[in-house]
């Protein structure tokens, strides 16, 4: 966890020009609070000494003025930087997830926390820390200039209290980094163990063991809420130590400024301006810890996620132009061949492979594939369509589009859903539609296309679900047609229909189904068994 890591723009091109504004504003903001300490201490004298105060007033007030615009100016720009640096790190981690393959990503549970609360920390750091940062860079220096310009011996005492503050907030900060990394490590477990829950919930009620879930998960949020809660007791004491340790300092400052006054070795002028001075000179310091604490989870996110970005350039870079093994070619060719040669694939800790020495041939037409539940049917698949990598062997396969079992279906309209990956217009719809058999029931819907569906498509079945990406399927171009158990949530007659469009789409694309169903098997073109050994052609 590093106070600043430029990696963070490199990876967020898009938040460099926000963030950058909002550092040149908090500058501004320093060197206006350093005017106006000249101009308070000017009114003061003027007032003491009896001399008009016209000038000095319209002075003050303009810096004030001043200070007010860019205070307004500096919480605008927090706000839009906070949240394009929000928008373009977690658009940079999905896409760079989007480009490895399966085995190269995280833990979904892990990949979730850090996607969504792991990246949303990561807008105070950018709006708030940052800009701190640069102003504890620029604004201390600024006023122990003037103070040395003003008065040499306060200035003196400011350089010799000014570096007890980075260093005390630098061992302050390294406790918080051990607190805040066992946040996260309590907050991941929280919400992988949260996660695994409900997708078991239906067999432990069946078991009768969802109450002893509970009791798990509630002793899991105690931990997550003992470490949140030692997090912030850090962080109220390093802040109180940082106030503390500089109040003492502006204190000396003040009692020797008083003394020499008393004594007439220095006049009222800059003596006030001493005083007012040198608190602008730890002020920057103590908001940078202060901010520091409010973003140490964005810090900590920052450093998870472009770990997570920068973890395998290797893999990010062979995701575009075909990593070990893999080719890509026949882009707009009517069907092309999808040949696997000598291929092993392990799933990451897994103690032996799922596929070993893999020989898999299907050209255009229909192709089946079958096997016993586990072999690793879905493997092949996946592997075909580039989302994994093999451990050796060689895949060989034209652009796909991949129908899984669980596809993705976005919240929106109807529209939309079908046109994910095509920019088919309405009557090419209509025709996907009625060749699957749903446009009578799309049809009848009050908005038709234009009737917005769920996330993971709430508001459709099961059924209407699966042929809806059927749908989809026939409008992508994609040579290279990749479906696995496409009717397993369908009855009989929705099956047929089903059948009938794979047989059709088969005429002139290339078509590999992994399939369950007798009926599709005795319509395929070729029909491929995958046992716990090589794949054997039958027919």
């Amino acid at each position: 966890m590093r106070p600043l890591d430029p990696r963070l723009l490199r990876a967020a091109p898009a938040a460099r020009r926000p963030v950058a504004a909002l550092a040149v504003v908090g500058v501004l903001q320093g060197l206006a609070t350093v005017a106006t300490a000249f101009a308070l201490a000017a009114l003061v004298v003027a007032a003491v000494r009896g001399e008009p105060l016209r000038e000095a007033s319209l002075s003050l007030a303009a810096l004030l003025a001043l200070r007010a615009g860019l205070a307004w100016t500096a919480e605008r720009t927090a706000a839009r930087a906070g949240a394009r640096v929000t928008a373009a790190l977690r658009t940079a981690l999905l896409r760079h997830w989007l480009t490895v393959p399966a085995e190269r990503r995280p833990d979904p549970d892990r990949g979730g926390v850090l996607a969504a609360q792991g990246v949303a920390a990561v807008e105070p750091y950018a709006a708030r820390f940052l800009p701190a940062l640069v102003s504890a860079a620029v604004v201390p220096a600024a006023a122990l200039v003037a103070l040395l310009v003003v008065d040499p011996v306060s200035a003196l005492v400011v350089v010799l209290t000014l570096p007890l503050l980075p260093a005390f907030a630098a061992l302050i900060g390294m406790a918080t980094r051990d607190d805040t990394a066992r946040r996260w490590a309590s907050l991941s477990a929280l919400s992988g163990h949260f996660a695994d829950v409900v997708r078991g919930l239906p067999t432990l009620v069946g078991y009768g063991r969802a109450e002893r879930q509970a009791e798990v998960v509630g002793e899991v949020s105690r931990r997550h809420r003992t470490a949140t809660m030692r997090t912030l007791r850090t962080a109220f004491m390093s802040s109180a130590a940082l106030e503390l340790l500089a109040s003492i300092s502006v204190a000396i400052v003040a009692v020797t400024v008083g003394l020499r006054l008393t004594h007439g070795t220095v006049d009222l002028g800059t003596g006030l301006l001493a005083i007012l001075l040198a608190p602008e000179a730890y002020w920057p310091v103590r908001r940078v810890g202060a901010a520091f604490h409010d973003a140490a989870d964005g810090a900590e996110a920052v450093a998870d996620v472009l770990a997570a970005i920068d973890g395998d350039p290797a893999v990010a870079d062979g995701a575009a132009t075909g990593r070990s093994g893999v080719e890509r070619s026949g882009a707009g060719r009517s069907g092309v061949d999808v040949r696997l040669e000598d291929v092993t694939y392990t799933y990451p800790g897994a103690a032996s492979p799922v596929l070993a020495g893999l020989d898999l041939a299907a050209g255009p037409g229909l192709t089946v594939l079958t096997g016993p539940s586990g072999c690793g049917k879905t493997t092949v698949l996946e592997l075909v369509a580039g989302l994994r990598t093999p451990d050796t062997g060689s895949v060989r396969a034209g652009r796909t589009h991949l129908v899984t079992q669980r596809p993705f279906l976005p919240a929106g309209t109807l529209r939309e859903v079908l046109r994910l990956g095509s920019d088919a217009d309405d009557p090419a719809l209509w025709d996907a539609l009625r060749a699957v058999g749903l446009d009578g029931f799309v049809a009848a819907l009050p908005a038709a296309l234009d009737t917005r569906v769920g996330d993971d498509g709430v508001g459709l079945s099961a059924g209407q679900r699966a042929r809806v990406v059927l749908a989809r399927a026939m409008l992508s171009d994609a040579p290279v047609l990749l479906l696995d158990e496409p009717t397993a949530h369908l009855d009989p007659a929705a099956s047929a229909l089903v059948h009938d469009v794979l047989a059709r789409l088969a005429e002139r694309r290339t078509v590999l189904v992994v399939t369950h169903r007798p009926e599709l098997v005795a319509r395929a073109d070729r029909h491929l068994t995958l046992a716990a050994r090589p794949v054997e052609a039958l027919r």
